[in-house]
């Protein structure tokens, strides 16, 4: 079974080659509490924070495969009911609503799903939200000054932002922002925005190119998610890094949340043990564990406080886009292949 996302990223030569990890020497049981498999496309750090804190919990041994959102989806396709996979701790939404439309995901227990808004989870309960991430504007105030700051990143279409702007289409990230602006404004104004912004933009590999290309006065400004700023701020110092975040706010797409999640495989070899991770990294303290991992992004318990320094979660007025609303990925990366991005 070949999915429409998979054949729109192949495409384009983004399938991601797997890494496998055996991850954590966690702590010993004195049975054999079962080996389970992760498929994750989330930052090493957090995840194996997670999976080091599960194994001291459980006495269950715990095996990584890393690999993109992409790249990991269209691997469980593949491999169907013969999947090794337990369990897919995704980036981004998009793979798991497609796996979850192909029937690929078991359905969340009910007092899992309740850790959690219930916004930020699968609308049939095929996945669970794990984290969460702003959308930002990175931007070099010895560049642009503060009252130069679109209130919209629809404004970045506009000619007077030509040449100022970075953008790393191929990022994952990216894609459900294309999305939130198709859900929002319709399927013309998106196209006609990713136009714009791709005349008026230079090209990057990753969040991390354009933070240091801002930085470096390369640009003057990008679209990022808020963590990787602060990975780079707790790296050079604060008061050192040469960047500043600008959030748009006002329920602007340029200010969507966007959430990783984690699905149960409706295949896995052991259902319970499937779902005993997916119960511990939304409770206390897996959220715990993930927000110390040093990976800077929102959790999702209300009980967990956020890393410091963050803008608050509750004052982030992003769009009212909902996970199921992005969908599969499919269209934004058709828009941006038509326009040229990908």
């Amino acid at each position: 079974m070949i999915s429409r996302y998979k054949r729109a990223m192949t495409a384009v030569g983004m399938t991601a080659v797997l890494g496998v990890l055996v991850a954590g020497c966690g702590g010993s049981s004195s049975e054999d509490s079962g080996t389970l498999t992760l498929y994750s496309s989330q930052h090493e750090p957090m995840t194996e924070a997670l999976v080091e804190g599960f194994e001291e919990e459980n006495g269950a041994k715990v095996e990584v495969r890393y690999g993109e959102d992409e790249g990991l989806a269209s691997q469980i396709e593949q491999e169907g009911d013969a999947s090794p996979a337990d369990v897919f701790l995704a980036e981004n939404t998009p793979p798991l609503e497609q796996l979850a439309d192909d029937d690929l995901l078991a359905e969340v227990d009910s007092s899992t799903l309740d850790e959690v808004p219930s916004q930020y989870s699968s609308p049939t309960g095929h996945w669970v939200g794990v984290a969460a991430r702003a959308t930002v504007m990175v931007y070099n105030p010895d560049l642009i000054s503060t009252d130069e700051l679109p209130a919209s990143i629809l404004e970045l279409a506009e000619p007077e932002w030509k040449g100022k702007l970075a953008i790393a289409p191929s990022e994952p990230d990216f894609i459900p922002i294309v999305s939130a602006i198709e859900k929002l404004e319709g399927e013309e104004a998106a196209k006609a925005w990713l136009e714009g912004f791709a005349d008026n933009a230079k090209r990057y590999n990753d969040n991390e190119g354009i933070i240091a290309a801002v930085g470096d006065s390369q640009v003057a400004a990008g679209i990022i998610n808020h963590y990787y700023w602060f990975e780079a701020a707790a790296e050079e110092g604060k008061d050192e890094i040469a960047s500043k975040l600008h959030y748009f706010g006002n329920e602007d797409p340029g200010a969507l949340v966007n959430i990783s999640g984690a699905g149960a495989l409706e295949s896995s070899d052991d259902p319970e043990l499937a779902q005993e991770f997916l119960a511990y990294i939304v409770s206390e303290e897996g959220q715990s564990k993930m927000t110390h991992s040093g990976d800077w992004e929102y959790p999702l318990n209300s009980a967990v406080l956020p890393p410091p320094g963050l803008k608050p979660f509750d004052t982030l007025e992003p769009p009212k886009v909902s996970p199921a609303d992005l969908g599969d990925g499919s269209e934004p990366v058709e828009l941006m292949q038509q326009v040229g991005l990908l």
